[in-house]
Protein backbone atom coordinates (compact mmCIF):
# COMPACT_ATOMS: atom_id res chain seq x y z
CA UNK A 1 0.00 0.00 0.00
CA UNK A 2 1.26 3.40 -1.29
CA UNK A 3 1.34 6.29 1.51
CA UNK A 4 -1.66 8.12 -0.63
CA UNK A 5 -4.00 4.87 -0.95
CA UNK A 6 -5.66 1.90 -0.07
CA UNK A 7 -5.51 -0.93 -1.96
CA UNK A 8 -9.26 -1.83 -1.47
CA UNK A 9 -11.39 -1.43 1.55
CA UNK A 10 -10.33 -4.30 3.46
CA UNK A 11 -6.98 -2.73 3.72
CA UNK A 12 -8.69 0.19 5.11
CA UNK A 13 -10.31 -1.70 7.67
CA UNK A 14 -6.90 -3.17 8.31
CA UNK A 15 -5.69 0.01 9.07
CA UNK A 16 -8.65 1.00 11.08
CA UNK A 17 -8.36 -2.06 13.50
CA UNK A 18 -4.42 -1.00 14.12
CA UNK A 19 -5.40 2.17 15.09
CA UNK A 20 -8.91 1.31 17.34
CA UNK A 21 -6.80 -2.25 18.99
CA UNK A 22 -7.64 -0.67 22.20
CA UNK A 23 -11.40 -1.62 22.12
CA UNK A 24 -10.20 -5.18 20.77
CA UNK A 25 -12.32 -7.91 22.42
CA UNK A 26 -14.24 -5.70 24.44
CA UNK A 27 -17.94 -7.04 25.17
CA UNK A 28 -19.83 -3.26 25.01
CA UNK A 29 -18.25 -2.24 21.86
CA UNK A 30 -19.77 -2.84 18.87
CA UNK A 31 -18.87 -1.52 15.34
CA UNK A 32 -21.55 -0.29 13.06
CA UNK A 33 -20.94 -0.24 9.25
CA UNK A 34 -22.56 2.81 7.05
CA UNK A 35 -24.24 0.98 4.22
CA UNK A 36 -23.11 0.02 1.85
CA UNK A 37 -19.67 1.37 1.35
CA UNK A 38 -18.39 0.96 5.01
CA UNK A 39 -19.59 -2.80 5.29
CA UNK A 40 -16.05 -4.37 3.91
CA UNK A 41 -14.36 -2.08 6.16
CA UNK A 42 -16.28 -2.20 9.02
CA UNK A 43 -16.00 -6.41 8.76
CA UNK A 44 -12.57 -6.11 8.69
CA UNK A 45 -12.50 -4.05 11.95
CA UNK A 46 -14.90 -6.46 13.36
CA UNK A 47 -13.25 -9.26 12.63
CA UNK A 48 -9.72 -8.62 13.49
CA UNK A 49 -11.08 -7.05 16.86
CA UNK A 50 -13.06 -9.25 18.17
CA UNK A 51 -16.16 -6.92 18.09
CA UNK A 52 -19.80 -7.49 17.39
CA UNK A 53 -21.00 -6.00 14.14
CA UNK A 54 -24.18 -4.86 12.19
CA UNK A 55 -25.30 -2.50 10.13
CA UNK A 56 -26.42 1.32 10.02
CA UNK A 57 -28.41 2.49 7.26
CA UNK A 58 -27.91 6.18 6.27
CA UNK A 59 -29.07 7.83 2.99
CA UNK A 60 -27.52 10.44 1.86
CA UNK A 61 -29.95 13.36 0.66
CA UNK A 62 -28.62 14.64 -2.72
CA UNK A 63 -30.10 17.82 -4.89
CA UNK A 64 -32.02 16.08 -7.90
CA UNK A 65 -30.09 17.58 -10.68
CA UNK A 66 -26.50 16.97 -8.56
CA UNK A 67 -26.88 13.81 -6.41
CA UNK A 68 -23.21 14.09 -5.68
CA UNK A 69 -23.94 17.59 -3.35
CA UNK A 70 -25.76 16.43 -0.21
CA UNK A 71 -27.91 18.51 1.19
CA UNK A 72 -28.45 16.30 4.50
CA UNK A 73 -28.93 12.74 5.39
CA UNK A 74 -31.42 10.58 6.67
CA UNK A 75 -30.86 7.64 9.24
CA UNK A 76 -33.22 5.05 11.39
CA UNK A 77 -35.69 6.41 12.77
CA UNK A 78 -36.29 9.78 10.86
CA UNK A 79 -33.07 11.08 12.20
CA UNK A 80 -32.65 13.92 9.82
CA UNK A 81 -29.18 15.80 9.18
CA UNK A 82 -29.45 19.33 7.12
CA UNK A 83 -26.66 20.80 5.37
CA UNK A 84 -28.37 24.20 5.34
CA UNK A 85 -25.76 25.63 3.49
CA UNK A 86 -27.12 23.65 0.48
CA UNK A 87 -30.64 22.93 1.68
CA UNK A 88 -31.62 26.95 1.74
CA UNK A 89 -30.91 27.26 -1.58
CA UNK A 90 -33.30 24.67 -2.66
CA UNK A 91 -37.18 24.39 -3.30
CA UNK A 92 -39.45 22.81 -0.65
CA UNK A 93 -41.00 20.57 -3.16
CA UNK A 94 -37.52 19.13 -4.50
CA UNK A 95 -36.41 18.69 -0.72
CA UNK A 96 -39.53 16.88 -0.13
CA UNK A 97 -39.50 14.66 -3.15
CA UNK A 98 -36.15 13.57 -2.28
CA UNK A 99 -37.00 12.56 1.79
CA UNK A 100 -40.00 10.58 0.03
CA UNK A 101 -37.91 8.77 -2.09
CA UNK A 102 -34.77 8.23 0.30
CA UNK A 103 -36.84 7.37 3.29
CA UNK A 104 -38.64 4.39 1.62
CA UNK A 105 -35.03 3.29 0.31
CA UNK A 106 -34.49 2.83 3.76
CA UNK A 107 -37.34 1.61 4.86
CA UNK A 108 -36.28 -1.44 2.29
CA UNK A 109 -32.69 -1.48 3.21
CA UNK A 110 -33.01 -1.68 6.75
CA UNK A 111 -35.93 -4.95 6.60
CA UNK A 112 -33.50 -6.33 4.42
CA UNK A 113 -30.18 -5.64 6.37
CA UNK A 114 -31.87 -6.91 9.71
CA UNK A 115 -33.31 -10.00 8.57
CA UNK A 116 -35.73 -10.28 11.19
CA UNK A 117 -33.37 -8.91 13.94
CA UNK A 118 -34.38 -6.15 16.10
CA UNK A 119 -33.82 -2.59 15.86
CA UNK A 120 -30.48 -1.22 17.03
CA UNK A 121 -30.01 -1.27 20.50
CA UNK A 122 -26.90 0.89 21.49
CA UNK A 123 -27.78 2.07 25.01
CA UNK A 124 -24.93 1.46 27.08
CA UNK A 125 -22.80 0.81 24.45
CA UNK A 126 -19.76 2.34 22.47
CA UNK A 127 -20.74 2.59 18.75
CA UNK A 128 -18.00 3.07 16.72
CA UNK A 129 -19.26 3.99 13.50
CA UNK A 130 -16.97 3.19 10.57
CA UNK A 131 -17.49 4.25 6.76
CA UNK A 132 -14.92 4.19 4.30
CA UNK A 133 -14.20 7.65 3.93
CA UNK A 134 -15.32 10.99 4.95
CA UNK A 135 -15.88 13.38 2.14
CA UNK A 136 -19.17 16.11 3.04
CA UNK A 137 -19.92 14.24 6.17
CA UNK A 138 -23.52 14.41 6.30
CA UNK A 139 -23.67 11.45 6.39
CA UNK A 140 -21.54 11.03 9.34
CA UNK A 141 -23.31 13.22 11.20
CA UNK A 142 -26.64 11.35 10.53
CA UNK A 143 -24.72 8.51 11.57
CA UNK A 144 -23.55 10.41 14.98
CA UNK A 145 -27.54 11.42 15.42
CA UNK A 146 -28.60 8.18 15.23
CA UNK A 147 -26.01 6.80 17.32
CA UNK A 148 -26.84 9.49 19.64
CA UNK A 149 -30.60 9.20 19.75
CA UNK A 150 -30.12 5.61 20.76
CA UNK A 151 -28.50 6.47 24.02
CA UNK A 152 -25.29 4.72 23.11
CA UNK A 153 -22.14 5.68 25.90
CA UNK A 154 -19.66 6.95 23.83
CA UNK A 155 -19.75 7.03 19.99
CA UNK A 156 -16.32 7.24 17.97
CA UNK A 157 -16.26 7.71 14.19
CA UNK A 158 -13.38 5.44 12.36
CA UNK A 159 -12.77 6.20 8.69
CA UNK A 160 -9.33 5.59 6.84
CA UNK A 161 -9.70 8.51 5.18
CA UNK A 162 -11.10 11.99 5.09
CA UNK A 163 -10.81 15.76 4.26
CA UNK A 164 -9.94 17.90 6.53
CA UNK A 165 -12.73 20.33 6.56
CA UNK A 166 -15.36 17.34 7.33
CA UNK A 167 -13.42 15.73 9.92
CA UNK A 168 -12.79 19.54 11.76
CA UNK A 169 -16.94 19.74 11.34
CA UNK A 170 -17.47 16.34 12.82
CA UNK A 171 -14.43 16.38 15.61
CA UNK A 172 -16.77 18.14 18.03
CA UNK A 173 -19.64 16.38 17.86
CA UNK A 174 -18.31 12.36 18.40
CA UNK A 175 -15.94 11.48 21.53
CA UNK A 176 -13.28 10.17 19.03
CA UNK A 177 -12.81 10.54 15.41
CA UNK A 178 -10.34 8.31 13.86
CA UNK A 179 -8.80 8.56 10.38
CA UNK A 180 -5.21 7.63 9.60
CA UNK A 181 -5.14 9.27 6.19
CA UNK A 182 -5.61 13.00 6.09
CA UNK A 183 -4.53 14.09 2.80
CA UNK A 184 -4.33 17.97 2.13
CA UNK A 185 -5.60 17.76 -1.59
CA UNK A 186 -8.84 15.76 -0.75
CA UNK A 187 -11.18 15.30 -3.70
CA UNK A 188 -13.89 12.41 -3.44
CA UNK A 189 -13.29 9.51 -1.18
CA UNK A 190 -12.32 7.35 -4.48
CA UNK A 191 -9.35 8.64 -5.38
CA UNK A 192 -7.61 6.97 -2.25
CA UNK A 193 -8.79 3.41 -2.99
CA UNK A 194 -7.22 1.89 -6.05
CA UNK A 195 -10.51 -0.91 -6.04
CA UNK A 196 -13.52 1.24 -5.26
CA UNK A 197 -16.19 -0.77 -6.44
CA UNK A 198 -19.94 -0.35 -5.62
CA UNK A 199 -20.25 -2.27 -2.96
CA UNK A 200 -23.62 -4.70 -3.19
CA UNK A 201 -26.60 -5.75 -0.96
CA UNK A 202 -24.79 -9.06 -1.10
CA UNK A 203 -21.57 -7.91 0.06
CA UNK A 204 -23.51 -6.52 3.11
CA UNK A 205 -24.81 -9.63 3.52
CA UNK A 206 -22.02 -11.61 3.19
CA UNK A 207 -20.07 -8.95 5.95
CA UNK A 208 -22.46 -9.59 8.04
CA UNK A 209 -22.71 -13.37 8.33
CA UNK A 210 -18.58 -13.57 8.26
CA UNK A 211 -18.33 -11.46 11.37
CA UNK A 212 -20.49 -13.69 13.22
CA UNK A 213 -23.23 -10.80 14.17
CA UNK A 214 -24.39 -11.01 16.88
CA UNK A 215 -28.03 -9.45 18.19
CA UNK A 216 -28.03 -5.67 19.00
CA UNK A 217 -28.20 -5.58 22.67
CA UNK A 218 -26.47 -8.83 23.56
CA UNK A 219 -22.68 -9.39 24.31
Amino acid sequence: MGSSSFPNRVAGGAALADALAGYARRPDVIVLGLVRGGMPVAATVATRLGLALDALVIRKLGVPWAPEVAFGALGPGGVLVRNDDVASRLDQRDIDGVLTRESAELARREAHYRGGRPPLALHGKVAVLVDDGLATGASARAAVAVARALDAARVVVAVPVGSGRALAALEPLVDELVCPLRPPGFGAVSEFYDDFHQVTDGEVAEALDSAHVRPPGTV
